[in-house]
C-alpha cells in the first residue's frame, strides 16, 4: 500500500514537472505584408494546436495567402458581424489532412481576444488546414457565441504576439466583397 502511494506521488511530481517546462510554440508567418508571429497553446488547445503545427512542419502553408478579410461593411447578409483575415493554402486543400476535434473556448478557457488565431470550419469537427486571426475581441466566435448557428464556436489555438500592425494592414486591404484582391501571400510559416 505504501509502495502505490509513493509511486502515484511520483508520477504526480513528474507530470507537474514535465507540464512545467512545457512552452508555447512560436511560429513565424513571413508574409509580403510584413511578419506575424505567433505563439500557439500547445497545453490549453492541445488538439488544434498540434493540427496547426503539422501543417507548419510539412511546409503546407508556404505560398499560401491571407485571401478573406471581414469587416463591418461586408457583411451585410449576417447580423452578427465579426473582424478578421483568413488564410490558407486553397490550392493545395486536396492535401488537407483528415478534420480534427473542435476544441470548445468552454473547455480550453481561450477566447476570441485581439490577435487570437483559430480554426476555420464549418460543422463541429470539421476544422482542416483553413485558419484566422482575430482583429479586435469577437466573443461571438466563443462557445454560445451567435456567428455559427450551431452555438458551438471556433478552436482558439494561440494569439498573434509581435505583427498586430501587419494583421491590421492586411485586414484593411483592398477586397471585392470578402475576397481580398490582390491576396496577402504568405511566403513561409517556420518554427522559431
Amino acid at each position: 500500500m505504501r509502495r502505490s502511494f509513493l509511486l502515484i506521488g511520483l508520477l504526480l511530481l513528474c507530470s507537474t514537472l514535465f507540464a512545467a517546462d512545457e512552452k508555447p510554440v512560436h511560429v513565424l508567418l513571413h508574409t509580403e505584408a510584413g511578419d506575424i508571429e505567433l505563439e500557439i497553446d500547445t497545453v490549453h488547445a492541445p488538439i488544434t494546436a498540434a493540427n496547426f503545427i503539422r501543417y507548419v512542419d510539412r511546409g503546407f502553408y508556404d505560398g499560401a495567402t491571407f485571401f478573406r478579410t471581414l469587416t463591418p461593411s461586408n457583411q451585410p447578409q449576417n447580423k452578427v458581424k465579426i473582424e478578421v483575415i483568413q488564410g490558407g493554402n486553397e490550392p493545395r486543400e486536396k492535401e488537407d489532412l483528415p478534420p480534427i476535434k473542435l476544441e470548445r473556448t468552454s473547455e480550453t478557457g481561450l477566447k476570441h481576444v485581439d490577435g487570437a488565431i483559430s480554426m476555420a470550419r464549418d460543422g463541429p469537427d470539421s476544422a482542416t488546414s483553413e485558419f484566422f486571426i482575430c482583429v479586435g475581441a469577437q466573443p461571438e466566435l466563443d462557445f454560445g457565441g451567435r456567428r455559427n448557428p450551431d452555438g458551438q464556436g471556433f478552436a482558439a489555438f494561440g494569439r498573434v504576439v509581435k505583427g498586430m500592425d501587419v494583421v491590421r494592414k492586411i485586414h484593411e486591404s483592398p477586397a471585392e466583397g470578402q475576397r481580398l484582391r490582390p491576396e496577402i501571400k504568405i511566403i513561409s510559416v517556420k518554427r522559431l
